[in-house]
């Protein structure tokens, strides 16, 4: 009898799903580019235990016909290749026809799914890769994908994996990539029940994109670049010098779309910001490089996060020329005989390195939300923070401290730069100004019962999320606050009211955190930090002195989530 003999099908998925499957983050990636495949406009992510007992992922996409979704279990099935010239044509984001019969061969996998107007939907059944259990099932619209389990047949594997928060984190991961190259869909991840990621669709607004996935704290920061060349087109942002990180884990490269790790790639980018970036720190960027399919092999790595370009140097010279442009142009780089946003270019610039000192000394002046006085914020106790030799200086402002303020400018549209009494330079967070003012605000007409009782406006939105129900259940509660809404169907409500304020925010990011917020207190502070963390615009010095009239009538013993108003106040002697 000879030596060699075939593999089972079964033995032969689960040696191609060590390949394709490492961990839950893995099924979540190639599970959600299925679904941005089939033309999805919105995916969704649900996850138990970090993904290791239970990953569910629904989409609305085309969904598959019966015999389609027999033939998507099987090895190099495939809608997405036809023949070999296709390799070179890749525009999607699977096509080796591995990803799904790899997963079901090393879970307790579940698909339902049908195509738009279909009657009934197809249910498929498999535990381990064994034989398929297929049936009818209520046509859902789209798909749904189970993954229960993961690697329970293959013990070996199992134990490989990280704890629960490490699996978590790598998930997020998966989806804030793809959510990042895809603004144009929906993306939201729950996990236990708790909503993680709620990216609504934002195809003309990918700044908004970026600042919901990245923090909003980077969206002032982030600079727009564009490099057209032959055959090849840089494009994206960066966030300026001024907002980095210690690793690179935010430096997000995308090749046609496509997350990618590159290391020519990524040290184009780092070289083109060498002469910004102080030692030991990273930019964050999310940069997309479009280029001719032909022109760049993308089947040189299982999870296809690798890719061979044919001419690698073309595709570094733009990335630089592009990375390098917008650095010179920022406010920062300017001659010093240009202004900076309205401001004294000698004024900007010696803000900017009073600020950095006091950053790396861990110093300056804020105001404290548990006393109505400043305080000196110092990291060391007895070292004086800066202005400290102008006597009164770090004493609690006096009445009508902010409305003394003459507004000079902006700075990067990050910073407010006033000059105070005393010959001092007030540098103040505008968005800790607008969410003070606006708790002051809201706390006040909540106290009045005018909150809740103002007259319905012709404002009306639509709020898509999967704690609809829960929000339902509280919407007398809400309506106290200002937000009144209604059922529209399925996972989608109706908002016919929110306070003024809040009608330019985005509702979907702070609706459901409103309905399980446990007391007003808390609820009116959720709504003042959302108007505070809209995206920072220019303003008029009419504009500035209104508000900081209304920060002079703020009781900062109420503490708010930005409590820091104050940057820094310090003699314009201590700017050299």
């Amino acid at each position: 009898m000879g030596r060699i003999h075939r593999l089972s099908n079964e033995l032969i998925n689960q040696i191609a799903a060590g390949e394709v499957v490492e961990r839950p983050a893995s099924v979540v990636k190639e599970l959600a580019e299925n679904a941005i495949d089939a033309g999805a406009s919105t995916v969704r992510v649900m996850l138990s235990e970090g993904g290791l007992s239970a990953i569910a992922v629904i989409d609305d996409g085309s969904g598959m016909s019966r015999e389609d979704a027999q033939l998507c279990l099987e090895r190099h099935a495939t809608s997405k290749l036809r023949d070999a010239d296709g390799l070179f044509h890749i525009l999607t984001k699977g096509f080796r026809g591995e990803a799904i019969p790899s997963i079901a061969s090393v879970s307790r996998f579940s698909l339902i799914t049908a195509e738009p107007g279909a009657a009934v939907a197809t249910r498929i059944t498999i535990e381990g890769g064994g034989p398929p259990l297929i049936e009818d099932a209520p046509a859902p619209g789209g798909t749904r994908i189970d993954v229960l389990d993961l690697f329970f047949n293959v013990p070996a594997r199992r134990k490989f994996l990280k704890r629960e928060s490490t699996e978590l984190t790598h998930c997020e991961e998966a989806v804030t990539r793809l959510a990042l190259a895809h603004p144009e869909v929906g993306f939201f991840l729950e996990h236990g029940g708790r909503l993680l990621i709620s990216s609504p669709a934002t195809p003309k607004r990918p700044r908004e994109r970026i600042a919901a996935l990245l923090g909003t704290e980077v969206e002032p920061h982030l600079l727009e670049i564009d490099e057209r060349r032959l055959g090849v087109h840089v494009h994206g942002f960066i966030a300026s010098p001024e907002f980095t990180l210690p690793t690179a884990r935010a430096l997000y490269t995308f090749v046609n779309r496509r997350y990618v790790r590159d290391r020519g790639v990524n040290s184009a980018v780092q070289r083109a910001f060498q002469d910004t970036l102080p030692p030991g720190r990273q930019p964050v960027c999310a940069i997309f490089i479009d280029l001719e399919p032909a022109s760049v092999d993308v089947n040189v790595h299982p999870q296809k996060l690798e890719v061979r370009f044919s001419d690698p140097r073309s595709i570094q010279e733009a990335l630089s020329a592009a990375v390098t442009r917008a650095l010179k142009a920022a406010p920062w780089r300017q001659s010093p005989s240009q202004p900076v946003e309205d401001m004294h270019a000698h004024y900007a610039q010696a803000v900017d390195r009073f600020l950095a000192r006091s950053q790396e000394s861990g110093q300056g002046l804020a105001i404290d939300p548990q006393a109505n006085s400043t305080r000196t914020v110092m990291d060391e106790p007895g070292r004086a923070a800066f202005g400290t030799s102008r006597p009164g200086l770090n004493e609690a402002p006096p009445l009508g401290y902010f409305s003394a303020l003459r507004f000079m400018g902006e700075l990067g549209r990050r910073f407010w730069v006033c000059e105070g009494q005393g010959g001092s330079l007030v540098v103040l967070d505008p968005r800790a100004v607008r969410e003070r003012v606006a708790l002051e605000a809201l706390r006040s007409r909540f106290r009045e019962g005018t909150l809740g009782a103002a007259a319905a406006t012709l404002f009306s939105t639509t709020v898509t999320s999967s704690q609809a129900p829960a929000i339902l259940s509280v919407r007398e509660r809400l309506a106290t606050y200002g937000v009144e809404v209604e059922d529209f169907g399925g996972e989608t409500l109706a908002v016919k009211r929110v306070p003024p304020e809040l009608e330019p925010t985005e509702i979907g990011t702070w609706l459901p955190g409103l309905a399980t917020t446990p007391d007003d207190d808390a609820a009116l502070r959720m709504l003042a930090h959302a108007v505070g963390s809209e995206p920072l615009r220019s303003v008029t010095n009419d504009e500035v002195k209104a508000l900081l009239r209304q920060l002079d009538d703020a009781d900062f013993s109420v503490p708010a989530q930005r409590s820091k108003v104050v940057v820094s106040d310090v003699p314009l002697l201590d700017l050299g």
